[in-house]
């Protein structure tokens, strides 16, 4: 619940002074903690979207660490954006968001994956979401329709998309150990300067998305995000200016520009053995509706 106090009272804490909220952040969740700016009010709290309130809410768990971008990356977060490319010799490559629509699983409402991709001026939804374990895509696309969406393994653990309740044949010892991790996983909210990630769970999560990365790159970067922190995975914006139809690099495979990608626990790149997202052992797609 929020915990509402006067929004103008500050607090020192040895030769500094803090805002009630940043204080109590500083005490119960990130002792390094420094300014404001350095994190974001969650959508469900009272005080969200409220800039000159008199009362503001000094729940430490109604904010969250935002992720600092400007650090360069460990080299282990690039590889190339053609990994969604299927080859000839690897039928069970991971599909790209346009090819993930041609199967015949139910999303809801009673609509196939295709319908809910492709249906032309559709907007009901603003993205859906695929849950993939390794290469094998396990139940049906989530079509969001709420601004907020908790994904979580287990109930009572969320409202929204329940993962345990899919159903899974994958007996892998690693894929089971990473599932029982998921725990509260992440909430994706539609914000008005874009789609935000927040990790509700204890252990971190890995974001990739052309938008998080720097326009004039011929790679993408993979970004990790620890628990309780916050990443903008997803600009709109960005999105429709990095669509370069004369471009040849772009010409040579469906666009992926709508969509993210995010591994719970385990990352992939050129330091670890996973090469591909397809080899984490839990997952997820989201795919933007772009109309």
């Amino acid at each position: 619940p929020c915990l509402l106090l006067p929004a103008k009272t500050d607090s020192r804490l040895g030769q500094h002074w803090y805002p009630l909220p940043v204080l109590l952040c500083k005490v119960f969740r990130w002792p390094d903690l420094r300014h404001c700016s350095e994190v974001k009010r969650l959508c469900c709290c009272e005080s969200y979207g409220k800039a000159h309130s008199e009362l503001v809410c000094c729940n430490p768990h109604h904010l969250s660490r935002l992720c600092e971008l400007e650090s360069p990356p460990p080299p282990y977060s690039r590889y190339p954006m053609d990994f969604l490319k299927p080859t000839a010799d690897c039928p069970d490559s991971v599909p790209s968001s346009t090819e993930t629509g041609g199967t015949n699983c139910l999303a809801p409402g009673g609509l196939s994956d295709s319908q809910v991709l492709q249906e032309p001026g559709d907007r009901s939804h603003w993205c859906v979401v695929a849950y993939w374990e390794e290469k094998t895509r396990v139940g049906r696309l989530y079509s969001v329709q709420e601004p907020s969406l908790d994904i979580f393994y287990d109930l009572p653990q969320g409202n929204g998309f329940c993962l345990g309740q899919l159903n899974s044949d994958n007996k892998s010892q690693l894929v089971q150990k990473v599932r029982s991790k998921i725990g509260y996983g992440i909430q994706l909210t539609k914000e008005v300067d874009g789609v935000w990630v927040y990790n509700r769970s204890s252990y971190p999560i890995f974001i990739k998305s052309a938008t998080l990365d720097n326009p004039d790159s011929r790679t993408l970067l993979v970004h990790k995000v620890f628990p309780g922190f916050s990443i903008k995975a997803f600009d709109y914006e960005k999105a429709y200016t990095l669509q370069r139809p004369n471009d040849h690099e772009f010409t040579q495979q469906p666009w992926t520009g709508f969509t993210v990608q995010i591994s719970f626990v385990k990352g992939w790149g050129q330091c670890y053995t996973r090469q591909f997202i397809s080899s984490c052992p839990c997952w997820l797609e989201v795919i933007f509706n772009n109309r």
